[in-house]
Order: C-alpha cells, then structure tokens, then sequence
C-alpha cells in the first residue's frame, strides 16, 4: 500500500512493533525511518522499556528528519499512574528540504496505520520535545 502523495508504503514492521507498544508495553519509544530508496517507511530503532526519555531524545539524529513513538509515563494531580502514546514528527531545521518534504507528505497517512496515538507533537528542535512539552501535553 503506496501512499498516494508520496509514494511511501509501511512496512509491516512498523505497525507490528507498534501494537507490541500500546498492547504489551514491551518498548519505551519507537524510531522510524523513510527509506527513500525503497520508498517505505521502516523501524530505525526500538527503546526497551527501561530506557529514558534522553535515550529516547538522543536516537533521534541532530541533522535528519525521524518519525517516532514514545510511551509516555506521568503520575496525574490525582496521583494515579497513567502514561499517554505520543507520535512525534521530528524535522530539525538543518535537515534537507526534500526529506522535510517527504516527510511531511507521508505523515497523516502513516500516522493512520498506527492505531491508538493519543497525543501528536511537532518538532524541528530538541526544546518543542523536552519533557516539559510532554507533561504539558497529556493534561
């Protein structure tokens, strides 16, 4: 399955390791990656469980554009433990036009394979990402 406006399929990889993430809570983060020249989108990376959220934050590359997955763990005002599936699109600055391009194209349809995403960030600088961002967002 191509995506239309960009030509990219998913690997089925790429849905599988998701589903172990929000059903079995095996992996901590998720790392993908648009190989241009197989026009796919497959998995860079995965995060066990017991890695950080600086692990997670450093598999993501300073110069390329990443799509990623993270499980976000947060204790509520209640005091009740609760954790939140973030998707995040990360496009720093310094990467190329074309793969900002790429990415952006084929995102809405990716995202769309991967059911179950509950919250969605944008970033093109580690800063729109930190944890800070992150506990904002799950309230």
């Amino acid at each position: 399955m191509a995506n239309a406006a960009s030509g990219m399929a998913v690997h089925d990889d790429c849905k599988l390791r998701f589903l172990e993430l929000k059903a079995k809570r095996t992996h901590r983060f998720i790392v993908y990656k648009i190989e241009e020249k197989q026009k796919q989108v497959i998995v860079e990376k995965v995060g066990e469980p017991i890695l950080t959220f600086e692990d997670f934050a450093a598999s993501l590359p300073a110069d390329e554009c990443r799509y990623a997955i993270y499980d976000f763990d947060f204790v509520t005002a209640e005091n009740c433990q609760k954790s939140k599936i973030f998707f995040i699109a990360w496009c720093p600055d310094v990467a190329k036009v074309r793969s900002k391009m790429i990415y952006a194209s084929s995102k809405d349809r990716f995202k769309r394979e991967l059911d179950g995403i509950q919250v969605e960030l944008q970033a093109t600088d580690p800063t729109e990402m930190d944890l800070d961002v992150l506990k904002s967002r799950v309230n």
